[in-house]
């Protein structure tokens, strides 16, 4: 057999987030596109702001000389420095370009990270639930992944963090706001982390970085603040992708920024430099580099999400499931109304509701619903969800 006995077994264990998508193609040329509610996929729902297609298209009709060229492997410098100046305003902290790397989007910039920081054997934690790939990212570096779970509530649980540490972590890698829960961490839960993270470089005699994952940092409820993660803890490294904010998610273009406050910072921007380079990105999409450069402080629009949401946690909680409602993303993270969640998925496609299982994601007896859908899609499946909490009415749920 020619792929690696470890491809093959992650092949087969694949992402839930793709074979649900892919069930849900053949569903809706069955049935119709109208009467299937896909929630699988987190695609942000609409186009790119005009102004930023305006720019693209400026960029494509009359490119500035350099535009299809090699560059450095860090990216356009005054890209970078306006990252750089963007963060700065956004953090306090004096981010400069020579700690910015330009990235092919945020999972560019997580894999580019744990080459650069990773030996063979080194652990890195994740928090469940999480965004599956995590783990193939660690792998990929020569890491372990060490899972620690979050709470009931889905805020960080710090005992579980600090009983997942040992003398062999490197890193931790914290996403707010939260895929697939949608939580975001407060301040004060950052800074209660941080002093975890320092009772643990006792034992590591190093630095423990956080690969601070952001592309949802933008989408944040009201009532909600995100609070940055690089401002409380000391060893960060940001991963921010403009897949989301921007809705540019085929673009791929995101950046790697160090903290000026992390150990070694200089030295650890220039392994990334060059992790970029032998891994095989080169450089970020040059077109996309310049695009986005302006477009930093660039708002995201909410209020489709925030009609979506409204609607499903009302629905939700009155059909009788048991939901966080987000602070932030653009995801629902309910409980099974029953212990086996394949038994709800199975009876939700019945309903023509596609959602994915929590175990694709590290937390069973759960379920995710990716709600950046156009609002009809959200509208149109209610019933549906009225009619699955009325099926599963006084059935014993998942207590996970």
């Amino acid at each position: 057999m020619p792929a690696a006995p470890e491809i093959r077994e992650a092949i087969r264990n694949g992402s839930w987030i793709r074979k649900m998508f892919e069930e849900g193609a053949l569903l809706k040329a069955k049935k119709g596109v109208e009467k299937v509610f896909d929630f699988t996929l987190g695609n942000p729902f609409g186009d790119p702001p005009v102004p930023l297609a305006q720019e693209i298209a400026r960029l494509a009709a009359d490119p500035p000389p350099d535009l299809h060229k090699y560059m450095p492997n860090a990216g356009f410098p005054d890209v970078r420095q306006r990252v750089a100046e963007s963060l700065e305003k956004s953090t306090g902290l004096p981010f400069t370009s020579g700690l910015i790397v330009m990235t092919v989007g945020a999972a560019g910039a997580l894999n580019v990270a744990l080459r650069a920081i990773l030996s063979p054997g080194d652990e890195v934690v994740v928090i469940a639930p999480y965004f599956v790939e995590y783990l193939f990212y660690i792998r990929n570096a020569g890491g372990v992944p060490v899972v620690a779970r979050s709470r009931g509530d889905f805020q960080l649980d710090l005992e579980a963090v600090r009983a997942a540490l040992s003398s062999r972590t490197k890193a931790l890698i914290l996403n707010t706001p939260n895929n697939p829960t949608g939580a975001v961490y407060g301040a004060d839960s950052l800074r209660a982390l941080s002093h975890v993270l320092a009772e643990g470089e006792e034992r590591t005699k190093g630095p423990i970085y956080v690969l601070s994952d952001e592309p949802y940092r933008k989408i944040v409820y009201p009532g909600t603040t995100f609070s940055p993660p690089a401002v409380s803890l000391r060893n960060t490294l940001v991963a921010y992708s403009h897949s989301k904010d921007l809705n540019l998610p085929g673009e791929r273009i995101g950046y790697l920024a160090v903290s000026p406050r992390a150990a070694d910072a200089a030295e650890l921007a220039d392994a990334c430099v060059f992790c970029n380079r032998v891994l095989g990105f080169v450089n970020a999409p040059s077109l996309m580099q310049r695009a986005v450069a302006g477009f930093q402080d660039a708002e995201a629009d909410l209020s489709v999400y925030r009609r979506n949401r409204d609607a499903l946690v009302s629905v939700l909680t009155e059909s009788g499931f048991s939901v966080v409602p987000p602070g932030g993303a653009f995801y629902l993270f309910p409980r099974s109304p029953v212990e086996d969640e394949m038994e709800f998925v199975a009876a939700a496609r019945e309903e023509n509701v596609l959602v994915v299982p929590g175990s694709g994601f590290g937390r069973e007896g759960h379920f995710r619903i990716a709600f950046c859908v156009p609002p009809e899609t959200v509208t149109r499946s209610l019933p549906s969800f009225r009619r699955l909490g009325a099926r599963f009415s006084g059935r014993k749920g998942s207590q996970g």
